[in-house]
C-alpha cells in the first residue's frame, strides 16, 4: 500500500474516532454503568466490521466497472470531511461527554454486543466514513489488489476506534469529574484536522480532474 496514503488515513480515522457521538455516549455509559465495558467495545467495532465486509463487496465491483469512480469518489469524500470538520469546529464549545444519549443500561452481555453494533452499524458518520472516505485512500498503483487495501483501511479503522472506546469507557469517570473540558479540547482538536487533510485531498483531485474533462471536451 501506498505509505502517504495510509499515514493519512491513520490521522483522518484517529480523527474521526476520537469526535465525541453516539459512539462515545455508549462506550461511557458501559464503563460507568457496567462491570465489564468490553462487550459493548467489542459490539461497536463489530458493527464496523459489517461495514468494512460490505465496502469490499460493494467497492470491488464497482471499481472493476468504473475506473474513473475513485476519483470522484475522492473529490465527494474531501468534500465530506470538509463538512465533517467544519461541523465539527462550529459545536466544539458545546461539547461534553454525557451519556445521556446512550442506550439503557443492558440485561445480558450478548444484549451489550447486539446493542454496540447496532450504535455503529446505523451511525451516520460510520456509514459515511466507508461509502465517502475510505475509496480515496485506495491506490490503483499499489501492489495489493483494491479490496485487499479497502479491507485493510477498514479493519484499521476498527482497531483505532477500539482502541479510543476503550480509553473512553476506562477514563469516563476521571475524565468527567476532573476535567470537564477535555471533550471540547478533542473536538476542537477533531475539527481542525479534518479541515486542512480535506482541503489537502481535495486540492489534489480537483486539478487532475478538470484536466482529464477538458481533454475529453
Amino acid at each position: 500500500m501506498n505509505p502517504q496514503l495510509f499515514f493519512a488515513f491513520v490521522l483522518v480515522a484517529a480523527a474521526l474516532a476520537c469526535t465525541p457521538g453516539v459512539d462515545w455516549a455508549y462506550s461511557i455509559s458501559a464503563g460507568l454503568r457496567q462491570r465489564s465495558f468490553v462487550p459493548a467495545v467489542a459490539g461497536l467495532c463489530g458493527g464496523y466490521v459489517l461495514h468494512t465486509l460490505l465496502m469490499v463487496v460493494g467497492l470491488a465491483a464497482l471499481l472493476s466497472g468504473l475506473p474513473g469512480l475513485l476519483g470522484w469518489l475522492t473529490v465527494a469524500g474531501a468534500a465530506y470531511l470538509l463538512w465533517l470538520g467544519i461541523s465539527t469546529l462550529r459545536s466544539w464549545r458545546g461539547a461534553s461527554f454525557s451519556a445521556a444519549d446512550a442506550a439503557g443500561k443492558p440485561v445480558n452481555q450478548l444484549r451489550t454486543f447486539l446493542q454496540g453494533m447496532g450504535t455503529s452499524g446505523i451511525n451516520p458518520k460510520g456509514l459515511l466514513f466507508y461509502v465517502a472516505l475510505v475509496p480515496q485512500f485506495v491506490s490503483p498503483e499499489a501492489t495489493l489488489p483494491l479490496p485487499v487495501q479497502s479491507g485493510l483501511l477498514g479493519l484499521t479503522f476498527v482497531l483505532l476506534a477500539g482502541i479510543v472506546y476503550t480509553c473512553v469507557a476506562l477514563l469516563a469517570r476521571k475524565l468527567l469529574k476532573s476535567r470537564p473540558g477535555a471533550a471540547r479540547a478533542v473536538t476542537l482538536a477533531s475539527g481542525v484536522i479534518m479541515v486542512l487533510l480535506g482541503a489537502v485531498l481535495l486540492a489534489e483531485q480537483v486539478a487532475p480532474l478538470m484536466a482529464g474533462l477538458a481533454q475529453q471536451s
